[in-house]
């Protein structure tokens, strides 16, 4: 997806990555509509979800959704996400996440959304992202109609 923001540098979209619980998962289960979403868009979209798996159900949940999972080491969390982004190029990586293991993620990416769902937000992950959303829903919103994010993020 190729988004011309006013104000901004054009770029190019190809990687979504998304952090796995309280991203797209409460308590290791996987949010209503999330893999329907992610399988719709994703000729578009390459899709990673990168976790330390806590509840080990992320291959299970995420079974038949076309995404590439992730699975990183209980330690330096935070490090092993921003590597994982700079490694895909964050210059054409959005990435999801609300805990602080995913703020470093969300500095690096072209586009960073925290989110504030039932796990709750790090404010320092927060004050890192490029915007702030209220549901899973709300990123999918972005992806499928890039005007919504233009408006968002235009000067």
């Amino acid at each position: 997806m190729k988004i011309d923001i006013p104000g901004r540098d054009n770029f190019e979209l190809k990687n979504i990555v998304f952090d796995y619980n309280g991203t797209i998962a409460i308590d290791g289960k996987l949010i209503s509509g999330v893999s329907e979403s992610i399988n719709s868009l994703s000729q578009d979209f390459d899709f990673y979800v990168i976790t330390a798996d806590t509840y080990g159900t992320v291959e299970k949940e995420l079974e038949n959704t076309n995404c590439k999972v992730i699975t990183i080491g209980k330690d330096s969390q935070d490090i092993c996400k921003l590597d994982f982004i700079k490694q895909l190029g964050s210059n054409t990586t959005l990435s999801v996440g609300n805990g602080r293991n995913d703020m470093l993620m969300l500095k690096e990416s072209i586009l960073g959304i925290a989110i504030l769902q039932d796990e709750g937000l790090c404010t320092q992950t927060m004050l890192n992202s490029d915007i702030l959303v209220k549901s899973i829903k709300d990123v999918f919103s972005f992806l499928g109609d890039k005007n919504r994010l233009i408006a968002t993020m235009r000067n």
